[in-house]
């Protein structure tokens, strides 16, 4: 960088005692006002054409300070610009430090910048500034290296703007003269700097504005919540710069805010905890109903993941609520890697994108609505139709059970099926656990033996594993019967046993099995050759899945195994 020789004092304004000294004396203040005007017109001339030549940006900046720095032949020269509340002053160009743009800044009243703001006035420091008591030592500055300030307000139509700060390696004492020279110069880069940021303004509203349109359009024209959401996350952090976009959806049974879409690539963070309402920031943004910002989440104790989000280079964030007829169904958020102040335009932006997505979302959940209402006539149908297959099939077996057990054993089918659908209205429209299946089962059977003075015990134990609701309604109908036999033939004199169900998945096939401890089988016993209603059932139904059932004994326990393929059973069919 450029380092110019500190500027040689302007001619001494003493009073002679004499008329002629004092007319020149006279003669020298003209030549010098003379020579201000000339220097704050060739500034002027200079920083023209600067703006007609370079488009608005901080390269633009530091054009302005290298023509201050000549015309006050100064060392070094920095703006400071206000934030949008008006409130704290940033440093956004620097001759000396232009790493530190953008990292620093000051309250308003902070400092000697600070207070030449606050109060409108010029600052004037001949020698070492760290002695006055204005003085602020802000982190990471090494400002004791400078002898001379002087500090001008950025003023332009009665609008503060800012300040403009020129120093010197040396001690020097400004003239009145020279700080005038200075005013005049700010005035005129207040001007361009006013102008510059409201077209820099207008461009950053019109894109964000073009960004909530697109956005807009592109999440209205899908029917899919997961691709509504996908697509929100996606389009808000590339066209607003986000580092990282989250929405978190309500869940109104546990009142936890589920994390359901993100356009970070990071595994731990894809599987983020889900967070009560009124927890953290996000939880407090649909508690109160408002935007939540925290401009370091790393320094905020109330920031739930602090952790992760360091690992991430994640520093400062905003929660905005999404609401749909007054009524809450999640939150926006949104981070940047850098400590930030969000304005009133950024905030409103992603408000007005909200209010979009609010509306996209219920669209696309009536949607899934309908399908599942349709999904759910047809299922039915097909439950129905099986109940009548179930209920033929018993009139066609000639049993020696009385009208009482027949008629008990129809109705633990009908519950069977019953409990899919039941599973089904609470879980994911297209998959369902088979492990709920077997829990739900074994609670309405045990729920049987009450009355009966009957002490048998059920456990299910295993890994569970998704199938679809055609497998589903098949596999509870296997299980029932198992059930069924295990506790009819088992325990049928007994009043006390246990029935163990195991579920589990090897060699990419899905097995069921289902012992009990009561009387074993005949020793005459053949699996092909039992007639028995509830076995042929299980056949039946296991060669429908694809797979095969055996019935034996094992370590003195009736063990009844059904084994199928576990791609085929999460398939539809």
């Amino acid at each position: 960088m450029r380092r110019k020789q500190p500027r040689r004092p302007w001619p001494s304004r003493a009073r002679p005692n004499t008329d002629q000294a004092r007319l020149e004396q006279e003669l020298v203040e003209l030549r010098q006002q003379l020579a201000e005007k000339e220097a704050v017109i060739t500034a002027m001339q200079r920083i023209g054409r600067v703006l007609e030549q370079r488009d608005p940006g901080p390269e633009v900046l530091y054009d302005l300070l290298e023509i201050i720095r000549d015309v006050t032949h100064t060392d070094t020269a920095q703006i400071l610009l206000l934030d949008e509340t008006g409130t704290r002053l940033t440093l956004v160009a620097d001759t000396d430090a232009p790493e530190k743009c953008g990292r620093v800044s000051i309250a308003v009243g902070q400092g000697i910048t600070g207070w030449a703001v606050e109060h409108r006035r010029p600052v004037v420091i001949a020698s070492e500034p760290w002695n006055d008591p204005r003085y602020l030592e802000y982190p990471g500055l090494e400002e004791r290296h400078w002898q001379s300030l002087l500090c001008v307000p950025l003023i332009a139509g009665g609008e503060l703007l800012g300040a403009v700060n020129v120093r010197t390696f040396r001690p020097y004492d400004y003239s009145a003269g020279e700080a005038n020279v200075l005013q005049s110069i700010a005035e005129q880069i207040a001007q361009a700097i006013r102008y510059q940021s409201r077209v820099a303004t207008l461009e950053r509203r019109a894109r964000r504005l073009e960004a909530v349109s697109e956005v807009g359009q592109v999440i209205a024209g899908s029917p899919y919540l997961e691709e509504i959401l996908q697509l929100l996350v996606s389009f808000v952090a590339e066209r607003l710069n986000y580092k990282v976009v989250t929405v978190r959806l309500l869940d109104e049974a546990r009142k936890e805010l589920v994390l359901r879409a993100t356009q970070s690539q990071n595994y731990a963070y894809r599987k983020k905890r889900s967070i009560r309402v009124g927890e953290s920031f996000a939880g407090k943004a649909v508690e109160l109903g408002q935007t939540m910002v925290c401009e370091d989440i790393l320094a905020s104790e109330e920031y739930i993941g602090a952790e992760l989000a360091e690992e991430q280079g994640l520093r400062s964030m905003v929660c905005v609520p999404m609401f749909f007829r007054d009524k809450p169904i999640g939150v926006l958020t949104c981070y940047l890697d850098t400590v930030h102040r969000f304005t009133k335009s950024e905030i409103g932006i992603l408000e007005s994108l909200v209010r979009q997505a609010a509306v996209a979302i219920e669209h696309a959940k009536l949607q899934v609505r309908s399908t599942l209402m349709q999904e759910l006539h047809h299922r039915v149908k097909n439950s129905l139709q099986q109940i009548v297959s179930l209920l033929r099939l018993e009139l066609s077996e000639k049993t020696a059970g009385s009208v009482e057990e027949l008629i008990e054993d129809s109705i633990q089918r009908i519950q069977a099926i019953a409990t899919v659908h039941d599973l089904l209205s609470r879980e994911d429209l297209d998959r369902i656990g088979v492990k709920a299946v077997a829990e739900t089962l074994a609670h309405h059977c045990a729920q049987s033996f009450i009355g009966r003075n009957m002490d048998i015990r059920i456990s299910v134990t295993g890994e569970d594993f998704p199938m679809s609701p055609h497998h589903a309604t098949q596999v509870a109908l296997i299980l029932n019967e198992l059930l069924m036999n295990a506790v009819g033939h088992g325990f049928r004199d007994l009043r006390r046993g246990s029935v163990w169900v195991k579920i589990g998945v090897q060699d990419e096939k899905a097995y069921i099995r289902v012992s009990n401890d009561g009387h074993p089988l005949p020793e005459d016993f053949d699996e092909k050759k039992e007639g028995h209603l509830g076995l042929k059932i299980v056949r039946e139904l296991s060669r429908a899945v694809g797979g095969g059932f055996r019935i034996g004994m094992e370590k003195g326990k009736v063990v009844a195994t059904v084994a199928f393929p576990i791609t085929r059973a999460s398939e539809e069919t």
